[in-house]
């Protein structure tokens, strides 16, 4: 039985928010294009494919309309998500499984959009990290050659000279063997690191703008990661990088715009959204400080994920009506 009127609509759908964010994404795709190579692409192409065939036939098996849930982009953009946060060059397979787990575990083994728990790209990109670490830490060297052999067989001999470890590998390894951070500083450019954060915070802007997203939990991600990193930085300055260092470099700025706002997986009351994004920066520094990875953005949010529903019992928003009444 349906309920009389009044409803009242927001004037959105998922597939218009979706869309939204996927524009949002085009200058950092286009970016990274022009810095990693077509492997951005690729990896783009094959991530979207694996999940609308394996949404498609998880719709069917489930006997949900295929066209209807496909049409809301949803597995498009966690493709996408996953698919940006991949190196450029990985064997065509990596994406795929990374993907079928993203959305086959991430998100159907929980009933589909609005019920799952954790970010499904963010699912994905774990999976995969675990399974094939050293993969996930060749970044290829800007204007290098695509090498066709490890692309297809995945000989790591056929990237020898053609990648390099990023910043925040270089630093935790660096580190282990006794180096500093001024030596290390030597090592890197930080010049496209810098345009790639500007063209994510670019279309961070356009998401604020349109209200896709709010401030809430991109600003306190970020001083989730500054803060103990500037700290830390002034206690040992030899032995912890200090905050630019970690908002420039790394998925931080990527995942406080993209990821840790994703509203299903996320803390829904307003104070809820601080103290989930601080989590979400905070235990990003403590991973990449003292953990075995070198970023961390994607075990952070995923461990925050599960302390979502706890910090918005104990960060609700006063009902209107209720509290206190202010003296007359």
């Amino acid at each position: 039985m349906s309920r009389s009127s009044p409803f009242l609509h927001g004037g959105r759908s998922v597939h218009g928010v979706m869309l939204q964010v996927l524009l949002a994404l085009v200058p950092g795709t286009a970016l990274a294009t022009l810095i990693f190579g077509p492997g951005v692409l690729i990896n783009l192409s094959l991530c979207i494919s694996a999940a609308l065939a394996c949404e498609a036939l998880l719709l069917r098996w489930r006997g949900r309309p295929v066209g209807r849930h496909l049409h809301d982009l949803s597995g498009v953009l966690t493709a996408a998500l996953l698919a940006l946060s991949l190196p450029a060059w990985l064997p065509w397979w990596q994406p795929v499984l990374a993907t079928i787990f993203a959305i086959g575990l991430g998100k159907h083994l929980f009933g589909g959009l609005g019920y799952n728990p954790f970010n499904p790209a963010m699912l994905g990109y774990v999976v995969l990290l675990i399974s094939v670490p050293v993969n996930l830490t060749l970044w290829p060297t800007p204007g290098a050659t695509l090498p066709l052999d490890y692309l297809l067989h995945g000989q790591l001999s056929a990237l020898d000279g053609l990648t390099g470890a990023t910043p925040l590998d270089a630093v935790r390894t660096g580190l282990a063997q006794q180096s500093t951070l001024p030596e290390l500083a030597e090592s890197y450019s930080a010049l496209p690191s810098l345009w790639l954060v500007l063209a994510w915070a670019a279309g961070g802007a356009f998401l604020l703008w349109r209200k896709i997203i709010q401030w809430r939990v991109p600003l306190a991600m970020l001083a989730g990661v500054a803060l103990p990193a500037m700290i830390a930085h002034m206690l040992d300055p030899d032995r912890f990088a200090g905050a630019g260092f970690h908002l420039l470099y790394g998925a931080t700025l990527f995942g406080a715009v993209f990821i840790a706002t994703d509203p299903v997986s996320g803390s829904t009351t307003p104070r809820g959204r601080l103290v989930f994004g601080f989590g979400v920066g905070f235990l990003t520094w403590v991973i990449r400080s003292f953990g075995g990875y070198p970023d961390g953005v994607a075990f952070a949010v995923l461990l925050m994920n599960i302390c979502a529903p706890l910090i918005d019992q104990y960060t609700p928003t006063r009902v209107y009506g209720t509290g206190p009444r202010p003296n007359a």
